[in-house]
């Protein structure tokens, strides 16, 4: 069921969590520095790190919830969903491959020029979300009906649960109200700053 489908002056910050600098933002991209972190907690995987926009940057973005953005990191292209840090901003995950191929290590203080995508990026849909919908026809028919950002949030709002039961919970109430017409989640805090349910990856010290 997958589909196919800003000028500023400049200012500094060196707050523990990141350090940027906002260059320039015209009005239709945002470039600015930020660090590249190391995650204190990594799981299985230790080859990935993320950086956060500076706050002024993201809130030239459309949303604050999941934002799809395309632009480059340290002049290689790239494309990417930004996460929100439950702060106003948005964190972006940078993986091993993206790291080697714009030459950037831990600890670099990089810069990145973002802009909105033309069209958000259709969302991976998790399976047991994707299996209960597929089991209720008028679940489906509403989830192909909406919008690639109500889907987005559908996706965000189930894989947002902390705890299974939770999760599980999510599934099934997003099959419930799909079916009985909603096409958007309802009370769905996206950018998680009222909820206090986001936020960035700790950074290693």
């Amino acid at each position: 069921m997958r589909h196919k489908p800003f000028g500023l002056t400049a200012h500094r910050s060196s707050c523990a969590h990141c350090l940027w600098r906002l260059i320039v933002a015209k009005s239709d991209s945002i470039s600015f520095e930020a660090k590249v972190l190391r995650p204190a907690q990594r799981g299985k995987d230790d080859s990935w790190a993320f950086l956060v926009l500076p706050r002024q940057a993201s809130a030239l973005l459309p949303r604050r919830g999941r934002t799809s953005v395309v632009g480059t990191i340290n002049g290689h292209p790239f494309q990417a969903t930004l996460e929100p840090d439950g702060q106003l901003s948005h964190w972006l995950r940078v993986d091993k491959p993206l790291r080697k191929a714009a030459g950037i290590e831990f600890g670099d203080v990089i810069k990145l020029q973002v802009s909105r995508a033309k069209s958000e990026f259709e969302p991976t849909v998790p399976d047991d979300l994707r299996n209960a919908i597929a089991a209720c026809p008028q679940a489906t028919r509403m989830w192909e009906s909406t919008t690639t950002i109500a889907r987005i949030d559908w996706v965000h709002w189930v894989e947002s649960a902390k705890q299974a039961a939770t999760r599980r919970s999510r599934v099934d109430s997003a099959r419930k109200m799909l079916a009985s017409g909603k096409q958007r989640v309802c009370c769905f805090d996206q950018s998680g700053y009222y909820s206090k349910s986001f936020r960035s990856p700790e950074a290693e010290q």
